[in-house]
């Protein structure tokens, strides 16, 4: 017979209703009766049901993921994050993607919360900075977390990484190596990151007294062949590039493919760099240094900041980034 909450509650000794509110995560319940809970939970192997516990309250126990992302490493990565956050409090992720320039999306996002009646979104970028978007949620009063936002970053809880200082440290590393001629591929200008980015390896290049050469600068879209254009035209300047910094491993993938389609020796003739460490950075070759981006964890706090309670503050989690030097660097000349 399927174990009810009224079994947990006869196992625990409390009420229904204070067992209901242990299950909701819901505060002002003393430690020992929410351990008294947990226990009989665990003892009963009890599985609430959420169609249940939307009819007991207000919640649906329900969230959405809104994402528009050309990488399906990121997309992936974002979904387990969220997914590990809402498996402690039983709740169901719905990933919903999204096209950003499609006519119908403000009328696909408000269809989204109409028939599901999610008790939050968690935004990507770009999405998360879309004006319209922020300000329909706001004007439905929909619970949101922004991943990565760029802008009025002060509207909601968000989780992010310091991407101008990564990028700085991924030029400052090529720097070191004795490069001077870094070309640097820049992601999609409709998302924040590429902005930031694009200031790190400016910034990176000015402290060593370097000016920027637009000519060494490409304009990406974060994917395969938008990456493999860039590099095209940067390896047919008549003085190239030394190295090639791009701001996502799927177009450092990209310059990658074309280096060797020209001949030239990764890092012996012309070092790459990517951003991210998505699994596609450890299967090329060679294997990238990049910057390893915790999308993963990135995508659990945001899901954290939206499984808190609805009077919690508006909060900034930044997570944080770290350099991974692998075989697609090397010094300059090497």
């Amino acid at each position: 017979m399927r174990v009810t909450i009224k079994d947990v509650s006869r196992v625990s000794g409390v009420s229904i209703k204070t067992v209901s509110r242990v299950l909701n995560k819901e505060r002002y319940v003393g430690t020992e009766t929410r351990a008294k809970v947990e226990a009989a939970v665990a003892e009963l192997n009890f599985r609430p049901s959420t169609a249940a516990r939307s009819l007991a309250g207000k919640r649906s126990f329900q969230i959405a993921l809104i994402c528009d992302n050309p990488s399906p490493y990121y997309v992936y990565e974002m979904q387990s994050g969220i997914r590990d956050r809402c498996a402690q409090d039983g709740v169901r992720m719905i990933a919903q993607p999204y096209d950003r320039n499609a006519a119908t999306l403000l009328d696909d996002i408000e269809n989204l919360v109409d028939a599901t009646h999610v008790d939050g979104l968690i935004l990507t970028p770009p999405v998360s900075d879309h004006p319209q978007v922020l300000e329909l949620l706001e004007r439905r009063g929909v619970r949101f977390v922004r991943v990565s936002p760029g802008s009025a970053v002060d509207l909601a809880s968000s989780t992010f990484i310091d991407n101008e200082r990564a990028a700085r440290v991924m030029t400052t590393h090529l720097l070191e190596l004795g490069h001077r001629r870094i070309g640097f591929i820049a992601g999609h200008p409709s998302y924040a990151t590429s902005g930031q980015r694009m200031r790190g390896y400016a910034r990176a290049l000015g402290q060593e007294g370097l000016p920027l050469d637009p000519i060494l600068v490409r304009e990406g879209s974060y994917d395969f062949a938008s990456g493999a254009q860039a590099a095209e035209e940067l390896l047919a300047l008549a003085v190239p590039p030394t190295a090639i910094f791009a701001s996502s491993d799927d177009m450092a993938a990209g310059v990658l493919t074309v280096a060797h389609r020209r001949g030239l020796t990764v890092p012996g003739q012309l070092s790459v760099a990517g951003f991210d460490d998505t699994t596609l950075a450890g299967f090329v070759w060679p294997p990238l240094t990049t910057i390893r981006q915790p999308t993963r964890e990135m995508a659990y706090q945001a899901a954290d900041l939206l499984l808190s309670p609805a009077d919690a503050p508006i909060e900034r989690r930044e997570v944080a980034f770290e350099l991974i030097v692998r075989e697609s660097t090397g010094p300059v000349g090497a």
